[in-house]
């Protein structure tokens, strides 16, 4: 290797790493400025920039006004009711249709497969006025329950994820079960359903993220936010036509992080195996 070789590859390293270190600190950034905005005062925070220290770290007033004004206690019921529902109906229905999509050859079979496709490159706003008519003619508006059940018909990516995954099983396990006497039921929850667990990881980390989040649709359906607010809607309690609070809703989006923060620390061997494998060993 000469000189000019040498050379470059430490120029292309130190650009690798500053990059790096550039993008992680943009992304960072905004976390660091809403932690330092959450507890400022009102008067620290219209006297000082967003990047101003605070004069104690130990003011949790914010905190404590952010949680019962925004009633961020029935918030959090409302969304984790949402979320369980969500992704327990959402495994259970995806992970049985991936089933029969991928292991019974039947006409129609690559019809469904490709309106699904079709599903997923149609844009979610465009649909909402059809989607809201259903929902209305229905009683849907708000319930948690039609809530629930409309969040649960939108899982098109999942059941990609799940047939994919299933096409890396091999069919000589079904046969073999159908030899010792078991039933297709038997074979899906016996058998096949035990060996999708990083396949469920993965969408219930896409789909648990995006329904947690979910703000549209929430704010669309649950219109009652004394009884039905969700995590994401009640934070747009202090945004009004006379100003926007920030230093309290800093405070709440630091609440509303608290428990996803807990379930990654809690569940991160899992979550980074779920993302990783992409196909059964034996």
């Amino acid at each position: 290797m000469n000189v000019g070789q040498k050379i470059l590859k430490v120029v292309v390293t130190i650009l690798k790493y500053f990059s790096l270190l550039f993008f992680s600190f943009v992304a960072v950034l905004p976390v660091i400025s809403c932690v330092i905005t959450a507890f400022k005062t009102e008067t620290e925070y219209q006297q000082t920039n967003v990047m101003t220290l605070p004069e104690s770290w130990l003011n949790f007033d914010n905190f404590v006004q952010a949680f019962q004004r925004a009633n961020m206690g029935r918030a959090f019921i409302n969304s984790t009711i949402i979320l369980i529902a969500v992704l327990v109906i959402s495994t259970l229905v995806g992970t049985q249709l991936a089933y029969i999509l991928n292991r019974f050859k039947f006409p129609g079979n690559s019809v469904i497969r490709n309106l699904f496709l079709f599903a997923t490159l149609l844009p979610g706003i465009a649909m909402q006025i059809a989607v809201y008519e259903i929902m209305f003619k229905l009683g849907f508006i708000n319930s948690l329950i039609g809530y629930i059940i409309m969040m649960c018909g939108t899982d098109v990516i999942s059941i990609y994820i799940y047939i994919q995954f299933f096409e890396n099983i091999s069919d000589s396990l079904d046969e073999s079960a159908i030899i010792d006497g078991a039933n297709y039921f038997t074979i899906f929850y016996k058998v096949l359903f035990p060996l999708l667990k990083p396949a469920i990881v993965t969408s219930c980390i896409l789909k648990g993220v995006g329904t947690y989040n979910e703000y549209y649709c929430a704010n669309l359906y649950l219109q009652n936010k004394k009884l039905y607010p969700t995590v994401a809607t009640s934070l747009y309690t202090f945004v009004g036509p006379l100003g926007s609070k920030y230093n309290l809703i800093c405070a709440g989006v630091i609440i509303s992080l608290l428990p996803a923060l807990i379930v990654f620390i809690t569940c991160q061997n899992h979550i980074y195996s779920g993302l990783t494998s992409g196909s059964v060993k034996g």
